[in-house]
């Protein structure tokens, strides 16, 4: 064995970062390639139960490129290991293997466990059943007679419809007009049949079940389209390209009324803005904002339009947070694969490492759509500072990874990058630098396919808000709302100023870091209320009681500070306009002026809420990593932290209310709004990015 092995192996265990094992673990996989014969296989074996499990998920994949029927076997013996985090990875190693008897049934175990293990364990399945569809389909047949569960089961015949062949077939057929299986169950069989269209008995059924009632003829109708029965008329749409977005983990309305629940935070503002921005651009003729909906609403949504359309995904289940909504694949690739087909999109636009990205490249690969990514340092900058926090560490890689699939959204960025026809880049103070030492990028090399744009605001919006609280007579809803927060708090509170953060409730927003600070500082309780905007309060989400069990704890120590929190839950992003204009401004009696805005994210790629309280007039106060440090002028407009630290925080706000009192402040907020109407406008951005798909559509051959 060449030493080559050993030593990339010793790297990986004696990288300083997590990140730099992101990288490393590369090279180890490729050190494995070159390998053959049992001694890499024991080599690496020997690591994968050590306490090291950051150097046990690298060695699993190494193992995977290893030439020997050995890798095989421990590979397979790996998916009923008792470490989960092993049998997730084991389940996504064994994607690039060939197919192995013993195996099949194992993954088909991981399937019926479900969460991200089953999607990955589905995958490899699917793989696999390319050249195995009979051995597969007979394996998940197995699993199917003994399962009773409807979610198990569903998970199951979900699967199934990946196998071809008449085996998986028959079985779906039965599954599909079996009147006494559970209603889920046959819709996702109902489903998968729209994705066998050289199967006559498949048609014929999909047919007949399209004339039910009920979301059983719903779905039936939508795998209809999916096979060419029918097809849509999406009418004709303005001059210009079909454009399409999307973020799968948002319930997305033209009033943005979630703005801040669960995983509806600044993506799901943008999207909507951005598209209305797009479709005034004159080289764009319709745009797609795709984000999850029910199937009856994805049904009705394909119908003749032009401008911007929201175009609902069926995912067939609950809504889950983007950790938790892996899952969703099969069916979230379908949805996004209907829409591009009906309506002809000639580029899409991926952000972000998460189902909905995975699904849609792997579509837009299939149909020849070119791709343009929206590239961040994300999940290695989170990595990073949970690195430095402690809170990441080789000890506990293999369980965190579990729950936030770092390695697999690491590579699935490096994929996307790769494969994108043209690559948007946020601002960054040291971009290069960052790109090179979290993704290890060389932006540098190839400036032709990076672009550096900025995202933007609508600027109507803050003026909007500025003026429906200057209005006199009774109070806008929004301001009435405010009102009556404010007046619940104890008498010496009211006419206290705000500092205002608005956001998800998710640990890498800091929102219970910033409780801290502001609870743990005697001085600022004293001078000013704490008004948190965002989370479903009414139904959490586990990301949203973690933060809120934090929440509640950080008081439990500081009881006087419970007098000055508020805590409503997520509100539309109108009504936020509008507090960001009461913060600054005041209102008599309740909201003393000169507010300040806080964003305590560990990590911020650009930060639009930021950007949303800069344009109301509003210090800021932001993380000094990432992009705020683009457009926060430190001292002037706002201040710039080091958002992991409480301390930091609470010395932050304290400067940012020196800076909101003092006497040319008013000079100072001409200055941020100005930068923000020549730089960060909505406007602006939909102009470039439009520039850009027209390149990355040239650059396909489409016009």
């Amino acid at each position: 064995m060449a030493l080559s092995l050993r030593h990339t192996l010793d790297e990986v265990r004696q990288a300083p970062l997590v990140v730099d094992v992101l990288r490393s673990g590369d090279r180890l996989a490729a050190a494995a390639g070159a390998e053959s014969g049992p001694e890499p296989v024991r080599l690496l074996a020997s690591v994968i139960d050590e306490d090291d499990e950051l150097t046990a998920v690298a060695a699993v994949h190494g193992l995977a490129k290893v030439f020997d029927d050995g890798a095989d076997a421990v590979l397979s013996d790996l998916l009923s290991h008792p470490r989960a985090f092993l049998r997730e990875h084991a389940s996504w190693a064994l994607e690039s293997r060939l197919p192995s008897l013993d195996a099949i049934g194992r993954l088909v175990e991981v399937v019926v466990g479900g969460g991200f293990a089953g999607m990955l364990a589905q995958r490899t399945l699917a793989r696999w059943a390319a050249s195995a569809p009979e051995e597969v389909a007979l394996g998940i047949d197995d699993a199917l007679a003994a399962a009773a569960d409807p979610a198990v089961r569903g998970r199951l015949v979900e699967t199934l419809g990946l196998v071809p062949g008449p085996v998986a077939g028959r079985t779906l057929l039965g599954l599909a007009v079996d009147r006494g299986e559970h209603p889920m169950v046959q819709l996702t069989a109902v489903a998968s049949l729209g994705d066998r269209p050289g199967d006559t008995a498949a048609r014929a059924t999909v047919r007949h079940l399209s004339t039910a009632g009920g979301e059983l003829g719903t779905v039936a109708r939508l795998a209809a389209i999916d096979l060419g029965i029918d097809p849509p008329e999406p009418g004709a749409a303005g001059p210009g390209l079909t454009v399409a977005q999307l973020f799968l983990h948002a319930d997305i309305d033209r009033d943005l009324s979630r703005a801040g629940a669960g995983d509806n935070g600044g993506v799901a503002t943008l999207l909507v803005r951005l598209g209305d921005a797009l479709a005034a651009e004159p080289g764009v003729g319709r745009v797609l904002t795709l984000s999850r909906g029910t199937a009856g609403a994805a049904l009705e949504a394909l119908a003749p339009g032009d401008g911007h359309l929201l175009t609902p995904v069926p995912l067939l289940a609950e809504a889950a947070s983007a950790a938790q909504a892996w899952p969703s694949r099969v069916a979230a690739g379908r949805g996004i694969r209907r829409v591009l087909r009906t309506y002809g999109a000639d580029v899409l636009h991926l952000r972000m490492a998460e189902v909905g990205s995975l699904a849609a490249a792997e579509v837009a690969r299939d149909l020849g759509i070119p791709v343009v990514f929206t590239l961040a340092p994300d999940p290695h900058a989170a990595i990073h500072a949970l690195d430095m926090t402690g809170g990441l560490h080789r000890g506990n890689f293999g369980v965190e990874d579990e729950r936030e699939h770092y390695w697999f959204r690491a590579r699935l960025v490096q994929r996307l990058a790769e494969d994108a026809s043209h690559v948007v880049l946020f601002p960054r103070p040291e971009l290069e630098h960052d790109m090179r030492e979290l993704l290890g990028l060389d932006v540098a090399a190839q400036p032709g396919r990076f672009t550096v744009v900025p995202e933007g605001v609508d600027l109507r919006v803050s003026a909007q808000a500025a003026t429906e609280l200057r209005r006199p007579g009774v109070p806008a809803s929004a301001v009435a709302e405010l009102d009556e927060l404010v007046a619940a708090l104890p008498e010496h509170r009211r006419g206290l100023p705000l500092v205002m953060s608005v956001g998800r409730l998710h640990r890498v927003k800091g929102m219970a870091t910033l409780v801290e600070a502001w609870a743990g500082d005697a001085e600022l309780v004293e001078r000013c209320n704490l008004l948190i905007v965002g989370g479903d309060l009414a139904d959490p989400s586990p990301d949203e009681r973690e933060q809120l069990d934090l929440v509640d704890q950080v008081l439990a120590r500081f009881p006087a500070a419970a007098g000055g929190l508020l805590m409503p839950g997520h509100r539309p992003n109108h009504v936020v306009a509008v507090w960001l204009a009461a913060a600054r401004a005041g209102r008599e009696g309740t909201v003393g002026p000169a507010g300040v805005y806080m964003c305590s994210s560990l990590k911020e790629e650009f930060g639009l809420a930021l950007l949303e309280a800069l344009a109301s007039g509003l210090v800021v106060v932001g993380p000094a990593a990432g992009g705020p440090a683009t457009y926060v002028d430190e001292g002037i407009t706002g201040v710039l932290v080091d958002t992991r630290r409480p301390s930091e925080v609470a010395r932050g706000i304290r400067a940012a209310f020196d800076l909101a009192t003092a006497p040319d402040q008013g000079e100072r907020v001409d200055r941020a709004v100005e930068r923000v109407r020549a730089d960060f406008t909505v406007q602006a951005m939909a102009d470039r990015l439009s520039a850009i798909y027209a390149g990355a559509d040239r650059t396909a051959g489409h016009s």
